[in-house]
Parts: structure tokens; sequence; C-alpha cells
């Protein structure tokens, strides 16, 4: 441990500096001696370091989702390459650099936290040892050594024996059961952190090996978290749950209202998205303009989340922009599955179902209307001229054309016949 000391030596003195800077606000509040003033200390410790770690976690966020993108261009790689694996690599680190993607950008937050852990277990290390370490001194020590967390010392730790619980003003089965409470808490939050990663922020349409090996994370850290525990002091457990209460917290920040695409908060997301747009028939706020601004630029390679988003705008009327914003339009073209835009057709008008006495009455009036048509007909005078009606000189005219005679031995008979009339040409001797 004092090699690790040795190595984090420059970030104990900052450490210690902000926990005495704010256990001098506590104390004025809680009492310099009590557990609340150096609990809350190690507490406001944690957040000031996440707090300034979010521009890492973003980072860490869009490289993780670079990587599931990654995911299917990788399993190519190992699959063509499997018998060479110097190519493989070769071939990876290529990919890496075209995508602009860093696999350890994923673990930058971890990595970068590291110092102050390390820092802070070495102050609490000194406080149960009894040494002074950075700005505390003697009289901050002995108050840190007198401060309890529901009745465990801040230095002790759960493989303690007793005659070091008891030097530290405390019973072997308080420490005990309060670090196991705080070791299951801490478990228990880290598990369910990676398990709302792994079912509602991963695209559920690319099965990958990193899905696989996410989802075996989701057990080995709580596993890890329970057996280091064990030789973790009450403050650093507190450290412990409190990044991780933060983690989980910030993580379904992100998952709300930054999903992943093609995951299932994404579906979610869209989904409330698109009320939340046909109620107000516009985008409100910057993040709503920048997923409708990335969906727009997809085009035909949205998922079905995203075209089931812009569909549900077309069929009330609305038409999403490039800029990402929401106006009204009167374009009827949907996307089918494909991305294909399909021009939706009209409903067809059902028509209303009659009663049976409206049916009566129909037929009654239909039945009335033609007997009254009959009778007009009737009493209006004809103007056509029929074969009777024909004019007296037109008679005479029409029986000569019938009593002509048809000129005999016409061509059109001949040809019908196909006889030959007329002189027949004898025929030649045969020779013999």
């Amino acid at each position: 441990m004092d090699t690790i000391a040795s190595l984090f030596s420059f970030i104990t003195t900052p450490v210690s500096w902000v926990i005495v800077q704010f256990h001098s606000v506590y104390g004025k509040v809680f009492g310099p001696d009590t557990g609340w003033a150096w609990g809350l200390s190690i507490v406001s410790l944690v957040i000031l370091i996440r707090i300034c770690l979010i521009p890492l976690f973003v980072k860490q966020i869009k490289a993780t989702r670079a990587m599931q993108t990654l995911q299917p261009e990788m399993k190519k790689i190992q699959e063509r390459y499997k018998n060479d694996k110097q190519r493989q690599s070769e071939e990876m680190m290529k990919l890496y650099k075209e995508s602009g993607t860093n696999p350890l950008s994923s673990c930058l937050p971890i990595l970068a936290q590291s110092p102050f852990f390390f820092a802070l277990y070495h102050v609490l290390n000194g406080i149960a040892t009894g040494s002074t370490i950075g700005v505390i001194n003697d009289s901050l020590l002995a108050s840190a050594r007198k401060a309890h967390i529901f009745g465990a010392p801040l230095a002790a730790k759960f493989t303690d024996g007793s005659s070091k619980v008891e030097a530290l003003g405390a019973t072997l089965t308080d420490v005990r059961v309060v670090t196991a409470i705080m070791i299951v808490m801490m478990s228990a939050s880290q598990f369910y952190t990676q398990r709302q990663l792994m079912t509602k922020n991963v695209d559920t349409t690319v099965k990958t090996p990193f899905m696989q090996q996410q989802k075996m994370l989701m057990y080995v850290f709580p596993v890890m978290f329970a057996i280091f525990g064990i030789n973790f002091p009450v403050g650093v457990l507190v450290y412990w749950l409190t990044t991780n209460v933060w983690t989980m917290g910030q993580q379904m920040y992100v998952i709300r209202n930054n999903p992943t695409p093609g995951s299932k908060a994404q579906a979610a997301y869209l989904e409330r998205l698109t009320k939340h747009v046909t109620h107000h028939e516009k985008t409100r706020s910057r993040g709503e303009k920048a997923i409708v601004k990335a969906i727009v630029s997809k085009g035909r390679e949205r998922n079905e989340f995203e075209r089931k988003f812009i569909n549900s705008l077309t069929k009330v009327g609305l038409v999403a922009q490039p800029d990402g914003t929401v106006v009204k339009g009167e374009s009827t073209a949907v996307e089918s599955e494909d991305g294909t835009p399909t021009t939706a057709a009209p409903k067809r008008q059902q028509p209303k179902r009659q009663t049976k006495s409206q049916r009566q009455s129909s037929a009654a009036a239909k039945v009335t209307d033609d007997s009254a048509d009959d009778t007009v007909d009737d009493a209006e005078p004809k103007t056509s001229l029929s074969k009777s009606d024909e004019p007296e000189d037109a008679k005479p005219a029409t029986a000569a054309k019938k009593a002509a005679p048809k000129p005999a031995g016409g061509t059109r008979s001949k040809a019908q016949s196909g006889q030959r009339k007329g002189p027949q040409r004898p025929k030649s001797p045969s020779k013999k």
C-alpha cells in the first residue's frame, strides 16, 4: 500500500484540502465531530469530482455508441482473419483509425477518478492509523476518529478485529452490519446500472460479441465490488456508494433524453416526442430539434422506430424539416419498412346502413317516381320518325331500289361458286 500511496501522493493534499473545506461548512451545522459532517464532506467530494468528469462521461457515451455501430464490421474482420491474429489486429486498428473511434474512451471516467479514489483511501487509512496526511492536522485527525456513521467509524473495515474496532470507539457488530449493508447497496446499484444499460439502451437489431461482453460485466462488476468491499474503510464505501448512485441517475437521464438508436429507450422517447410535437405542432427545445434533425438526415437509413415517428407526423399533416423544425404540410407520403416513400391511399367511405323502415320508404318513393315518369312519357307527342311515318315520295324510291335486277354473272358470284362458265378448253391429247 505504501507504493500505491507514494504514486498518488501528489493528489492526496488536494483531496484532503477539499474534504477539510467541506467539513468546515457542515461542521457548523451538524457539529465538527459528527459522522454527518465528515460523511457529507466525502459525498460532496464525490459530487464535485463527478461534475468535473461530465465532459469525459459524454465522450464515453459517444465512444460506446461508436463501438456498437462498428460491431458488424469488427465481426466480419474476425471471421475473415480468424487464423491470422496479427492481420486481424492490424485491420482492427485501421478500422478504429478510419472511424475515429478509440476503444479506451469508454473507460475514461473510471480511469480519471482512480487517482481520487486511491488518494481518499490513503487519507482514510491515515485516519485509521492515527497519522496526519495532507492538510489534516492533529486536531482534525482526532475529530475524524470520533466520527461515526450509524455507529461505524469512518476508518473501520469489515475485516478489522475487535481490538482495532474498540480502539476507534465502536463495536464489531455495528461495524460489520453497517459495512455489509453498504457493500450490498453498492453492488446492487452497480448491477442495476449495468442492467439498465443492457435492457434499455442497446441496439437490439445488432447481435454482436460486444453485447455478450457487456452482459458478462453486468455480473462480474457487482461480484468484484463485494469481494474488494470488505477491505474498504467505511469512508471509502461511502465514496463508492455515492459515485454508483450518481452514475445510475446520470445514466437514467441520458437513456431517457438521448437514447441509443435502435434501442427500446429510443422507441419510448420517440413515442413521447410524437405526442409532444403533434400537440404543440412544433419542436420547442434544442434537444428535440437535434433529434429530429438527426432523423431527417438519415434518409432511407432510418430504423423502424424513426420511420414510425416520421409517418406519425405525416398522418397528422406535419412535415419534419432538415433543420429540426416541424411545419404543417399537405404531404401524404409515408415510408415503408425498407425506407421507400409511398403515397397513402385515401380510406374508402362506407355508406351508412339504413333501417328497414327507411329502405321500405325509399323503395316506395322509387316506385312512385317510375310511375310518374311513365305517365309523362305517354302524354308527350312522338317527334321521332318510324318506318310507317316516312314521306310518301320516299316510298317509290325505296321500292324501285328493291325491284332493280341484279347484274347476271357477277364476279363475286363466280368467285363464290368456284365454277367456270362458258366454253370449255379441250383437253390436250396425252402423249403416248
